[in-house]
């Protein structure tokens, strides 16, 4: 199968056919892939990354505003961070299989880039930015609603407005004036393309909880997550 046909078959999958095809070729380039008598506008997605990040932050603003009427800023702030937070756009990435289709350079090739989640993420944010150029903003606000939006909002283990795990952990032992929670790197597993960390929370000389993560961070929030679940079973049965 050619690069035509295989670009193709992955518009199926973004439900989009380009009218300008070298858009979304642009969108999949990696900067590793550019040759370096490669001629100016860029043909990576650096550029595209840039502009997909914006046009992702004002859709799911939209989506929030007119979804949720009763919500105040802090509200509205609050699930719009979860909604675009690295974690959400790397699994609509993951979704649609964006990682088999990336151009690298051979080093991130041997490096396992087609699997690192900034990449994935980058480039999901520069597909966006492609399917706005070729076919304005109401085609790339379907885009993110069918892929990231909707899969989000079924995912979600709460209220969107609701803080991230930590700080609703944090917030609640403040409350209940326990102390500070503290988090360590219990231990890290796994090549360096595909690391998996396992996190444990502390507070007050006790081990509240441990979760493992592809990130520290991922990991963190699955820790705070379990922690007060386990605090605030504790606290009913008192």
């Amino acid at each position: 199968m050619d690069d035509g046909e295989k670009l193709t078959q992955f518009e199926l999958a973004l439900g989009h056919h380009f009218k300008r095809p070298e858009w979304l070729e642009q969108a999949l380039t990696h900067r590793s892939a550019r040759q370096r008598e490669a001629a100016p506008p860029p043909d990576d997605n650096d550029r595209l990354e840039f502009f997909g990040d914006r046009v992702i932050g004002l859709v799911v603003s939209e989506y929030l505003l007119r979804n949720f009427p009763d919500w105040d800023a802090g509200k509205l702030s609050k699930a719009h961070s979860r909604l675009v937070s690295g974690t959400s756009i790397r699994s609509a990435a993951e979704a649609i299989a964006i990682g088999r289709h990336l151009r690298l350079g051979r080093g991130e090739e041997m490096t396992g880039g087609r699997e690192k989640q900034s990449l994935l993420a980058d480039a999901y944010e520069a597909v966006v930015a492609a399917i706005y150029l070729d076919a304005g903003l109401h085609a790339a606000a379907e885009f993110i609603r069918r892929t990231l939006l909707e899969p989000a909002m079924k995912g979600a283990d709460g209220p969107l407005h609701v803080s991230d795990h930590k700080s609703a952990l944090q917030e609640w032992v403040q409350q209940h004036a326990l102390g500070r929670v503290e988090y360590r790197v219990h231990k890290e597993s796994g090549p360096d393309h595909k690391k998996l960390f396992e996190v444990e929370a502390w507070l007050d000389g006790e081990r509240l909880a441990a979760s493992e993560g592809r990130s520290k961070k991922e990991a963190e929030q699955s820790a705070a997550h379990k922690a007060l679940v386990g605090l605030m079973t504790k606290a009913q049965k008192e």
